[in-house]
């Protein structure tokens, strides 16, 4: 842990406030233990913030198991000194401070270091950190929308199905051949080469309810990721709503097929996908009276979550800080 110079005392910041913008931060940086990469972000983040005399603390975390209570800590310097609670990571990161600052209505400010990051590139902020780092500097608060999935927050998207596996395969990957975006294509055209199952789901939307067939449902939060893939619901997102696509069961050359049309851009073009925008969405067993766990991926990390699985968009906003 590393911290600036005494900590001023601030006025309290209210939802909807304007925000300070020589309000304390503190960084909840995730790094890993020992990556030269890592140090120099800290090394960076740290400069950047001295440089304009701007009071901070970062918590470096090397332990996973360690980012809760880092994250907890944060919070209570936040609320104490008046200030933001900042997160230094990838998607999931971001993710894992979002679930603890939302219910408290602190600012966020975040310094996105992952492979893909949507979440940061919808916002406007740069993946470059010594960019994201200065722009923290003279941010301005906006209200963003979170996504709920049985009241776990998700930024990005969620899901179940094939895309849960997609995921680990594509974290083992990384492991053994590093981080990259060619390495997580790879990794996504095994998993497509392999079975997968498809799952009989019933699904109640807005007062209806269907039942389908499907090897995965996935649930988007970023009208970014939604654009890039080619769902035309993607500015519903703008609106209060969140945005599920539905694969209809294929083959694996077929899978395949999708995957490539996502790459470049034409999915909701496709016959076997169908999407659409909600704002309530609850997922159950074809038998409900079986209830069962199944794995869940919310923003590139991998849980299990009981059924059934309720959408929705959080009643509340995080209240973000992004550049002028």
């Amino acid at each position: 842990m590393s911290t600036s110079p005494a900590l001023a005392a601030q006025a309290p910041i209210a939802e909807g406030s304007p925000w300070s913008q020589t309000a304390p931060l503190f960084v909840v940086l995730n790094g890993g233990s020992g990556h030269i990469q890592a140090q120099e972000r800290v090394d960076t983040v740290r400069r950047v913030f001295q440089e304009a005399g701007r009071h901070f603390e970062l918590l470096e975390v090397s332990d996973p198991q360690q980012l809760p209570p880092t994250i907890a800590r944060a919070i209570e310097l936040a609320r104490q000194h008046h200030g933001a609670v900042v997160a230094a990571g990838g998607d999931g990161t971001i993710n894992a401070v979002v679930q603890q600052v939302l219910p408290t209505g602190l600012p966020l400010g975040i310094l996105p270091q992952g492979t893909f990051n949507y979440f940061g590139r919808n916002q406007g902020i740069s993946s470059d950190i010594e960019e994201a780092a200065r722009s923290l500097l003279t941010a301005q608060l906006k209200p963003v929308q979170v996504g709920l999935i049985n009241e776990q927050a998700f930024i990005v998207n969620a899901s179940m199905g094939l895309y849960p596996t997609l995921l680990q395969d594509r974290e083992a990957f990384k492991q053994r051949f590093g981080r990259s975006r060619v390495v997580a294509l790879l990794a996504s055209l095994a998993t497509m080469l392999r079975e997968h199952r498809d799952w009989v789901i019933k699904l109640t939307l807005d007062h209806s309810t269907h039942t389908i067939v499907t090897p995965t449902l996935f649930v988007g939060n970023n009208a970014l990721q939604m654009e890039q893939i080619g769902i035309p619901e993607a500015p519903a997102l703008q609106d209060g709503q969140l945005v599920a696509i539905a694969v209809k069961p294929v083959g694996k050359l077929a899978m395949l097929g999708l995957l490539l049309r996502g790459a470049l851009g034409q999915l909701g073009d496709a016959d076997k996908v169908s999407s659409f925008a909600f704002t309530s969405l609850t997922v159950s067993p074809r038998r409900p009276h079986r209830p069962r766990r199944l794995k869940v991926a919310t923003d590139g990390e991998v849980i299990w979550m009981n059924t059934p699985l309720h959408f929705r968009p959080s009643p509340r906003p995080l209240m973000l800080l992004v550049p002028m």
